[in-house]
């Protein structure tokens, strides 16, 4: 028997498209929530957006996540079921060998630390065009001139748009080499893999264990309905615990290099604390439960269904 199988990365990719489209809108609040200004609430960040930026502004940045995130769910999901069935080989002699929760939790550890290779700078590149909005700018660059002689200079003779810094993905991409070199592309890195390490593993434990108890006739395959009600509640479970984490990351590849106010995870995590308190590590955790559950449970049902269907043929 083959260990390696190239369908869970094909299911992988299917169920990391579906689940960008129905996340990103408020994976766009989340972030606002997380490393921007003026927002008192998720409802009052809900309502400006739509109010400064229309239905649109929910979906900025979505092109990238939709080329990206699907690739890189595609890694995550080829990466873990592959290393499972690796484990059971080399621990029971077959790869089908049902895994332990031990198994589990190396298997989820080793997806988490992989994956941040591939995902620090698509989470990047995505918070960067998130975050692209006129007064995100005009407060943070502090480039409007006002005469004073401290140096300050408009924002035409610099060459930079009011209205935006990045024209999209690419450009993102490109101006971030330039300026901030290879190292700026994975900005965060350390802070995203105190997220995902644990992330990944109460991610897919509960997901396991919800499937064993909603199913407890193990030799069918679950129906839809509790993969569904399985992803979304290991979603949540995930991303509620990982709020903090991400809250770090967020604000570290928010922070570009004209206006960069955080020099590690430490010293961001310092700062955050004495400026806006300890609530300030939990911004978004109502965003992530509810973006979670949607999200995750249409990731796990695409895969599912997909990798049921690839082998059924």
């Amino acid at each position: 028997m083959t260990v390696f199988h190239v369908d869970d990365f094909i299911a992988g990719w299917i169920g990391g498209a579906s689940s960008v489209v129905v996340g990103h809108p408020l994976d766009t609040v989340k972030t606002r929530l997380q490393a921007g200004k003026g927002y008192r609430n998720t409802l009052h960040c809900v309502l400006t957006i739509y109010k400064k930026e229309n239905v649109t502004g929910f979906f900025k940045g979505l092109s990238f996540p939709l080329a990206s995130i699907t690739l890189y769910n595609s890694m995550v999901f080829g990466f873990f079921s592959n290393t499972q069935r690796l484990i059971s080989k080399y621990r029971y002699g077959d790869g089908r060998h049902p895994c332990s929760m031990l198994d589990l939790t190396v298997a989820s550890m080793l997806t988490g630390l992989v994956s941040v290779g591939v995902g620090a700078p698509v989470d990047l590149v995505k918070i960067r065009l998130q975050m692209q909005t006129q007064p995100v700018l005009a407060e943070n660059f502090n480039l409007a001139g006002s005469g004073n002689g401290n140096g300050n200079v408009p924002m035409r003779s610099m060459g930079i748009q009011s209205q935006s810094l990045y024209r999209g993905p690419l450009h993102c991409i490109s101006t971030v080499l330039q300026i901030e070199g290879l190292q700026g592309l994975y900005r965060g890195m350390g802070a995203m893999i105190l997220r995902d390490v644990p992330g990944y593993t109460l991610y897919f434990i509960p997901y396991t264990l919800f499937c064993n108890w909603l199913n407890p006739d193990g030799n069918s395959s679950p129906n839809p309905c509790c993969i569904w009600l399985a992803g979304g509640l290991a979603g949540s479970i995930s991303w509620v615990t990982a709020t903090p984490a991400d809250v770090v990351k967020s604000r570290l590849q928010a922070d570009a290099m004209q206006q960069r106010k955080y020099k590690g995870i430490l010293h961001c995590i310092v700062e955050s604390y004495r400026t806006e308190g300890l609530h300030v590590f939990f911004r978004g955790a109502t965003v992530n439960a509810v973006r979670g559950f949607p999200m995750c449970a249409t990731m796990f049902l695409g895969y599912e269904l997909s990798l049921q269907f690839f082998r059924s043929l």
